[in-house]
């Protein structure tokens, strides 16, 4: 099967800057999930609430935080491609 060597960059370039964005979000809820975990492992209490009500806190927290990064990120990932055809 032959592809576009443009849409597998214009691919690989999308998945990258998905990545990119994603990662600090997901690492904070990762991160907090293992602290409670951990303290849940401590503490014996094994309630499913526990753990999903501070990770997506959490996770929106960051979100928020990030926002004019997120952004910022989006404009210059939209300005490549525009400039790319």
């Amino acid at each position: 099967m032959v592809y576009d060597e443009t849409s597998v960059y214009l691919v690989r370039e999308t998945l990258l800057t998905v990545l990119k964005i994603a990662a600090p979000i997901l690492l904070a809820g990762m991160t907090i999930g293992l602290l409670i975990s951990l303290i849940q492992s401590v503490t014996s209490i094994q309630d499913q609430t526990l753990t999903f009500v501070p990770k997506i806190s959490i996770m929106i927290l960051v979100a928020a935080f990030l926002l004019p990064w997120v952004a910022g990120q989006l404009v210059e990932f939209a300005l490549n491609r525009l400039t790319l055809f």
